[in-house]
């Protein structure tokens, strides 16, 4: 059980405080309710530049990570489609130097040219990088806008393409700041070896004065049901054929969500899944094999995806994976099966509330959604979830008329 305490400035800003006191190390994690879905379509890509941006100093500190070094302190970010993180782990005695540099970069952020003109070269050079110049990098980029035709979701966070970046004046960019990043669109949360009310009062002194701002009033397309396959097929200079099958889902935190995930365990988590037993070890189509889930809060997507040994056909590829889920369907799971998938579940979640840094942003993610108390019921939930309910999953999700697939080849071929 993770107690926390749950505290709203006047300002709005949302804090929640986790008090360890087996550690002597503090993780202040501060999310953002920003992620790519919030851009405009012709600016995306703004989500993840505005993390290599808030790392460009403020006004007063212009240099942001020479006073966390001088204390010991480590921190990153990342950005997804539905949100913007940014996390330090230091020890506990330095914790207000962590607060006065988030507060002071929400509070004034420095927007110069040569800040915008330095992180809007990094983010340039990480999408060539990762994805245009990286072998199969292009996959969301052509897979996401197939899957989606209305919703935001149809461009990565990296963005849709380099032009939005290259093309982000500083008006784009006070403009994305002023309606993303305040407290009322903040989460502030603070875990390890605190004192509460000394941690709150603290709080208090460095956010409370920052200004509220405009409330964030958040209006997205909705993704209509897709009632009929789409195919895309795009060559590229690889190695290998390579296969992607997605099927849009429910958003995280709906009970599909729990199913499917389980599902997709069932598909290719570790040695013993239906994957690896029924196809890489007994056939040689496939050098690699996953299921997953994306996750996304709103509505995301189931994928399997693959490449192919060399001269094998995306025929014999698709027909191995449409066999193992009808066999699923069909005959349902081995003995114990569910059970064993279900612990290495437990497993990983328990060993995620053994570390202060997860913790505190499994909390932020949890208040997102609606309820930080979620963390103390996400086991619960996959537990809940019966082998009917995941057979039920696939029978609902898996079916042709929702399947998106996109042939990633390295040479022309039949499909």
């Amino acid at each position: 059980m993770i107690s926390f305490s749950k505290h709203i400035l006047d300002n709005g800003l949302r804090v929640i405080l986790h008090e360890d006191s087996t550690t002597s190390m503090v993780a202040v994690n501060v999310l953002y309710d920003v992620g790519s879905k919030d851009e405009n379509p012709e600016r995306t890509g703004f989500a993840h530049l505005f993390e290599h941006l808030m790392f460009g100093g403020s006004i007063n500190i212009p240099n942001y990570d020479e006073p966390l070094q001088n204390v010991g302190a480590q921190n990153n970010a990342f950005t997804s489609t539905d949100l913007t993180n940014y996390y330090i782990t230091l020890p506990k005695d330095n914790l207000e130097t962590a607060l006065w540099l988030e507060s002071d970069r929400m509070l004034s952020l420095a927007f110069t040219p040569k800040s915008l003109e330095v992180q809007r070269k990094v983010v340039i050079e990480e999408f060539k990088q990762r994805y245009l110049n990286q072998p199969y990098g292009e996959a969301w980029l052509e897979l996401r806008p197939l899957v989606y035709e209305k919703h935001p979701y149809r461009w990565p966070t990296i963005g849709a393409e380099v032009r939005h970046i290259e093309e982000a004046t500083m008006q784009d960019v006070k403009a994305f700041f002023g309606k993303h990043y305040n407290p009322q669109n903040a989460i502030l949360v603070i875990a390890g070896g605190i004192e509460k009310e000394a941690t709150l009062a603290l709080v208090k002194k460095w956010f409370e004065p920052i200004p509220a701002g405009e409330k964030y009033i958040r209006r997205l397309e909705k993704e209509p049901e897709q009632t009929a396959a789409r195919t895309k097929t795009v060559h590229k200079e690889v190695a290998q054929d390579a296969l992607y099958l997605a099927w849009p889902m429910a958003g995280k935190y709906t009970s599909e969500y729990y199913a499917a995930d389980l599902l997709s365990d069932v598909f290719s988590r570790g040695n013993s899944s239906r994957f690896n037993t029924e196809i890489i070890q007994k056939t040689d189509v496939f050098s690699s094999l996953d299921a997953y889930v994306t996750g996304e809060i709103e509505c995301g997507l189931f994928v399997i995806s693959g490449k192919l040994i060399p001269g094998k056909t995306t025929q014999e590829a698709e027909k191995l994976i449409q066999d193992a889920i009808d066999k699923f369907i069909a005959h349902g799971f081995y003995e114990r099966e569910l059970d064993k998938l279900k612990n290495k579940i437990e497993t990983t979640l328990r060993f995620q509330d053994t570390q202060v840094l997860n913790k505190a942003m499994n909390l932020a993610f949890f208040e997102l959604a609606g309820d930080a108390n979620r963390i103390n019921s996400e086991l619960d939930r996959f537990r809940a979830i019966t082998e009917a309910d995941v057979i039920s999953a696939a029978k609902h999700l898996l079916q042709d008329k929702r399947k998106n697939t996109l042939y990633y080849l390295s040479q022309i071929q039949e499909k």
